[in-house]
């Protein structure tokens, strides 16, 4: 570890252990540190299997409070260390653009002068500019970390970076530590546990406190550093080669699929929550703007298109005008910035005299008072901050995030039998009136903030081109007058196996569709699709998934060339490694030729938010990682690559498809599996467990895995040590492709040369680093099932063998130091909340756990314990989260 970084934890450590002792006394301490201690020894040492026995018994003599303490002590470890981790990874970061410049690896500069290398400049550049990343947030339940918790983790990260500008000795850092104590003893006495589940408009606000604390600054912070490099010399007095690229969607407030608390009311308010945070921060930043533009008219004259600016804005508003006048005396470009700023504001009170109708007439008018600041000369202050500004325009507009609804087909054809039996004036369900209503909101919508804001409807399992038909008619039903009807693009969502395998049929007779013809006309042939990584790989297991999912994007994007459509693959990609996780830019790096061609767009959920835009420095980074990554994909040589490799090894996707996909359906398929998969997990728990608006079942119990969400199924087995979503079936299937040395070379070979295998198994070596087999034994011991126990860890083993057999490492990760060396340095302390949740799951499985147990007994009993032991396990379900640092 490094020595900084040792530092910090080190210090937090040790003042985690003063709170502890403070709150709940030594004995609370030592409680801690013997556990500590010996998850230690079990995890690196020979007698591992003993000390593993001790700590077991350790867990099950502590009282339920002490337990919950414990759980407790572990999970502001985690969230500790987690935070130290992060900024370590800042202070990196900057040293490193320190020391290389602006063209570091996976930078935009460094994959700008590859690109130009191979294609030239002009056509590097024509390309840059048409560069497409389109994060969307979505609110899906994998943040276990409470907004409260979060905010002390940021206040406590600040203090950590304010000790780097210290000097030793003094007062300073005294009052530093003093103010680090009072914030861990806060987030220690805090529950990590909300009260209740948050509403969809509380998921809203979470993720506008991204965008005021991060994304409103950093977006054209990125945009800026790319233009300084390109410009060189020029940079600030030369008109910006630099355009926003980067766009965010969300699906907070948009997603009613499955989730009956995402109404079309709740629709109307994310995007004026939205809207009201992006016209509050362009107001601001304007008035900041205009502040600083002190510019005398004796040296830096007014145009006459500035001029007839002012005239207008006096037209609009003599006292706003005089306002600003009055405190830019002969400084003509700062009044007429305030102005402006006036009318954001007014826009943002919806005063109708003032409002801009549309985001773009605010740009025209910067654009005005920037171009006569060059017409006077002055173009450093108009391609300075007022550039930003325009930037912000450009890539927020006034509605912040375009909101995507997503709704499933089956919800859209019982609509229309309805509407077909009763009429669209019937009586209708309320679920009929709410999805005609959906319609009406998103018209309301575009009304107020322009098409930009609510254009694209996701249709979610889409099994035929009826399914997007039915997006069009409904919204022609939902209005009588057809020139009230919104925008609409109705985008595809295959999910399962069969739906990915039929995509380029279904997208070949939607072609037929007049109403997806007139938006090809209308759009200049855009078409968006997305993919379900989360269905596919609980359908067909993970690797078949994976390579059905590549297979499914080299389809579509030949369908797409054969109808001179400009395509977007809309990568339906969550947090863990189950659902599609792992390195962004990596991934875009791995897809067939001409599936990427410059856009890229992916959902960024739960935890994922705020480990990668949380932190200006690392949300800059990733937003370069994934652009540079997405400007490269269609670079010859990676076209070329990725195109000879997969033919080359086209057999042996064949071959590991067919045997993992066998593997994964003898377990999943077994009589009774999805009921003990409950058992041997916290599956109906992590139910209880208030982190999201969107329910976690379709159904009130599990009896299939139909019934699951892809959510609950990833974080259940993340939560058991077990990770099975991530990997189970690949063993099997390098076993039986590598059947002699000469197929094991072969597999070799790919791992080294084909990247799409190479990314599945670097994301597979991640989530066996995070696995425990002798933790995981322990939670499948509380099932009744033991030939499917022996199934998944002789799967478990096999697959860990064979991987490293590939991949010539010695453990996993061993190829990637920093990484694996953190991975196992937090193991032991995630095997205490193991070892704490098995202990309240075992309880809540016992027979009679409606009542409650004992600590000194073991036994049932009649005391009604059954919501302490769930407060128990729901805590380390926190803990288990933020020591693994991904869920679902």
């Amino acid at each position: 570890m490094p020595d900084p970084l040792r530092d910090d934890i080190r210090l937090l450590g040790g003042l985690l252990g003063t709170v502890l002792r403070e709150a709940g006394g030594q004995d609370l301490l030592d409680d801690v540190e013997r556990l500590r201690e010996l998850t230690i020894r079990a995890y690196g040492s020979d007698d591992g299997g003993t000390a593993l026995a001790e700590a077991a018994d350790l867990v099950a003599g502590f009282p339920l409070e002490r337990a919950e303490q414990v759980a407790r002590a572990f999970t502001c470890y985690f969230h500790l260390a987690n935070l130290a981790e992060e900024y370590h990874r800042v202070r990196v970061l900057r040293q490193r653009e320190t020391e290389a410049g602006a063209a570091v690896d996976e930078s935009l500069p460094h994959a700008f002068t590859q690109l130009a290398e191979e294609v030239g400049r002009d056509e590097a550049l024509r390309r840059l500019s048409e560069l497409e990343f389109r994060p969307v947030l979505t609110a899906h339940p994998t943040e276990a970390r409470r907004r409260a918790v979060s905010g002390a983790v940021r206040r406590i990260s600040n203090l950590l970076a304010e000790r780097d500008t210290m000097r030793p000795g003094g007062t300073s850092l005294v009052e530093n530590e003093r103010r680090l104590l009072a914030e861990i003893d806060t987030m220690w006495r805090t529950s990590p546990i909300r009260a209740a589940k948050p509403t969809v408009l509380d998921e809203v606000k979470t993720a506008m406190g991204v965008f005021d604390a991060t994304l409103f600054n950093t977006f054209p912070e990125v945009y800026r550093r790319l233009d300084d490099w390109l410009l060189d010399g020029d940079a600030g007095r030369a008109a910006p080669v630099a355009r926003p690229f980067v766009f965010l969607g969300s699906w907070i407030g948009g997603d009613r699929d499955g989730n009956p608390n995402v109404t079309a009311e709740v629709t109307r308010q994310a995007a004026t929550l939205a809207a009201e945070h992006a016209l509050t921060a362009l107001e601001e930043a304007a008035r900041q703007v205009g502040r600083k533009l002190t510019l005398d008219e004796a040296g830096t004259p007014p145009s006459s298109a500035l001029k007839a600016l002012w005239q207008r804005l006096r037209q609009l508003s003599e006292d706003l005008t005089a306002q600003a006048a009055a405190v830019s005396p002969r400084e003509p470009h700062r009044a007429a910035v305030l102005a402006i700023a006036g009318r954001i504001g007014a826009t943002r009170r919806r005063d109708a005299d003032l409002a801009y109708r549309r985001p773009e007439e605010l740009e025209a008018e910067l654009r005005v008072v920037q171009d006569s600041l060059v017409e006077a000369g002055a173009p450093r202050a108009a391609y300075g901050d007022l550039q930003k500004l325009v930037w912000q325009v450009q890539t927020f507009g006034f509605h912040l995030a375009e909101i995507e609804v997503r709704q499933h087909s089956q919800v859209h054809a019982a609509a229309l039998d309805e509407i077909a039996e009763k009429g669209v004036h019937g009586d209708l369900s309320d679920r009929t009136r709410e999805v005609l209503d959906t319609f009406r909101a998103l018209g309301a919508v575009q009304r107020r903030f322009g098409e930009r804001a609510a254009r694209r409807y996701i249709v979610s399992f889409t099994q035929a081109p009826e399914h997007l038909a039915a997006v069009y008619h409904l919204a022609e039903l939902a209005f009588e007058d057809a020139e009230d009807i919104p925008v609409i693009d109705a985008i595809p969502l295959f999910e399962t196996f069969a739906d990915l395998e039929a995509s380029v049929d279904i997208l070949e007779a939607a072609l037929e569709l007049p109403q997806v013809q007139r938006r090809l006309a209308a759009n200049g042939r855009r078409v968006e699709v997305m993919l379900g990584y989360s269905d596919s790989s609980k359908d067909v297991g993970p690797v078949a998934a994976t390579l059905a999912l590549h297979s499914a994007q080299s389809r579509i994007a030949e369908w797409a060339r054969r109808h001179d459509i400009t395509l977007t693959l809309f990568h339906g990609r969550g947090g863990a490694l189950g659902r599609g996780g792992g390195p962004a830019n990596r991934a875009v790096l791995a897809q067939p030729p001409h599936s990427v061609d410059g856009r890229f767009k992916l959902t960024e959920q739960g935890e994922v938010i705020l480990a990668r835009y949380g932190d200006p420095t690392i949300a800059a980074r990733h937003i370069e990682q994934v652009a540079a990554a997405t400007l490269l994909a269609s670079a010859p040589s990676t076209e070329k690559r990725n195109a000879a490799t997969a033919e080359r090894f086209a057999h042996v996707a064949s071959s590991l498809d067919a045997s993992s996909r066998a593997r994964f359906h003898a377990l999943v398929k077994s009589e009774g599996f999805p009921q003990w998969f409950a058992q041997v997990t916290p599956l109906e728990e992590i139910g209880l467990l208030p982190i999201g608006s969107r329910p976690a079942k379709r159904g009130l119990s599990v009896n299939s895995l139909d019934d699951l969400r892809a959510i609950p199924w990833v974080f259940s087995w993340s939560q058991a040590r077990i990770n099975l979503a991530g990997w189970f079936g690949l063993g099997t299937a390098l076993r039986e492709f590598g059947d002699s040395p000469e197929r094991i070379a072969e597999l070799q070979a790919a791992y080294r040369e084909w990247p799409l295998f190479a990314t599945l198994l670097d994301n597979v070596e991640m989530s066996l680093a995070k696995t425990d087999e002798r933790i995981a034994a322990q939670y499948l011991a509380l099932g009744d099932r033991d030939d499917l126990a022996q199934m998944v860890l002789d799967e478990l083993r096999l697959t860990r063998e064979w991987v490293l057999r590939v991949t010539g490492n010695e453990w996993p990760l061993a190829n990637r130091r920093v990484l694996g060396r953190a991975v196992q340095l937090r193991s032991p302390y995630v095997d205490a909340l193991s070892l704490l949740q098995v202990r309240a799951l075992r309880a809540l499985r016992t027979e009679g756990a409606s009542e409650g147990v004992t600590a000194e007994s073991g036994k049932w009993v009649d005391g009604g314990y059954k919501d302490r032991w769930q407060h128990l396990l729901l805590l380390t379900v926190n803990g288990v989260s933020a020591g693994l640092q991904n869920t679902g």
